[in-house]
């Protein structure tokens, strides 16, 4: 048997209530544990348990210098089903003033935010399996994203692979 998926992740953070806020405000995940100090929350139309836990390590923790200074995990990356999703949480993410790149990796369309410890992740629209041409598979890049041409080109509410 192979691995399937990512059932969960567990960042530390300074604050928790104040991630939660976020991850609830902004990307409207629901808490569906808290105990002081930690939290476990579910991203909106996810069977796991939970996908995201949350333990506070306190004010005075140092800002993580993975991928400058030390090895270290990069970004979590969650996919939205369909590219009005996609615009939406671009939206969100700038309202918040945590929205900090937008990339076309080709088969990918990806948007880069940081959460309030600083912390990267990435919500994206993958185009689906059955739309994945050889040429497609071939072009290897990383361009500025244009949301309103990707829908131009494969619909608003085409969705994508989960």
């Amino acid at each position: 048997m192979g691995i399937q998926r990512l059932n969960h992740a567990v960042l530390y953070v300074r604050d928790v209530g104040r991630s939660v806020d976020f991850y609830r405000g902004v990307l409207g995940f629901r808490v569906v544990h808290q105990l002081p100090g930690a939290a476990f929350l579910q991203a909106p139309d996810s069977d796991n348990d939970h996908d995201l836990g949350l333990f506070e390590v306190g004010s005075g923790a140092s800002a993580s210098d993975a991928g400058r200074g030390s090895v270290g995990l990069y970004h979590l990356a969650w996919s939205v089903p369909t590219l009005s999703e996609l615009r939406r949480h671009e939206q969100l993410l700038r309202e918040a003033g945590a929205l900090v790149g937008a990339s076309d990796h080709v088969t990918t369309k990806a948007l880069y935010a940081r959460d309030p410890d600083g912390l990267e992740f990435e919500v994206s629209w993958l185009v689906p399996a059955d739309h994945v041409t050889a040429q497609l598979r071939s072009e290897v890049a990383v361009l500025p994203l244009d949301i309103d041409a990707e829908v131009a080109r494969w619909g608003s509410d085409l969705v994508g692979m989960a």
